[in-house]
């Protein structure tokens, strides 16, 4: 059955390329992404996760761990990875779990039914610190992702966690949030004291409170 938004993380242990992890624990009470790749050496897979390890410090920013999966055993990773460091002009920083009996892939429905029967298609797990799904994203294999998307929706999710706001279509950092309806207008000033401009009283924009 199928993971879905709210639901929680199913936890593991696995050999990684930084060393044995279970899962929850290496999460410990921050955010966490775990992405897929379909099998190692695969030039798609090499820019994702090159372009991961360059822009990491941003992750870090967000006190959000990520960690990749591929069906591939650990010495075939530690291969690969010499590849990446050389193609991308990086350094590795961050664990790719392996996964030849396909444990996790399977645990997160991760084998596209369509697909072979041993690659994953590019799924996108975002785990928040209650270990809920926040959210999902599956590309097709031969699509590489957009972490600035990721990163944006990262923001989006931390945002909406915390305060009682919604972010609006192509919303990115900085920019003003939705007042969700829950929130009565009498409790407007108190809450969002930036002020607010109301376009319908269903749609009630406010700065963005954590800026």
């Amino acid at each position: 059955m199928a993971l879905r938004l709210g639901d929680e993380a199913p936890d593991f242990s696995a050999e990684t390329t930084m060393g044995k992890i279970n899962f929850h624990e290496w999460l410990g009470d921050g955010w966490g992404i775990l992405f897929s790749h379909p099998k190692d050496y695969t030039p798609v897979c090499t820019t994702e996760l090159g372009t991961v390890a360059k822009i990491k410090p941003q992750f870090d920013e967000r006190n959000l761990k990520i960690i990749a999966v591929s069906v591939d055993s650990l010495d075939s990773h530690n291969g690969w990875i010499m590849d990446i460091n050389e193609t991308q002009n990086t350094t590795m920083n961050f664990p790719i779990i392996a996964d030849p009996e396909r444990k996790v892939a399977n645990l997160y429905d991760m084998i596209h039914p369509n697909a072979l029967d041993n690659m994953t298609v590019r799924s996108v797990f975002v785990i928040g610190p209650d270990k809920k799904i926040k959210l999902t994203l599956t590309y097709p294999a031969a699509t590489g992702r957009n972490f600035d998307e990721i990163l944006r929706v990262v923001d989006a999710l931390q945002l909406t966690a915390n305060y009682q706001v919604a972010t609006p279509a192509n919303w990115k950092d900085g920019d003003d949030c939705i007042i969700v309806p829950a929130v009565t207008d009498d409790q407007i000033p108190s809450k969002f004291p930036k002020g607010h401009t109301t376009v319908k009283p269903y749609l009630r924009f406010t700065p963005q409170p954590n800026k």
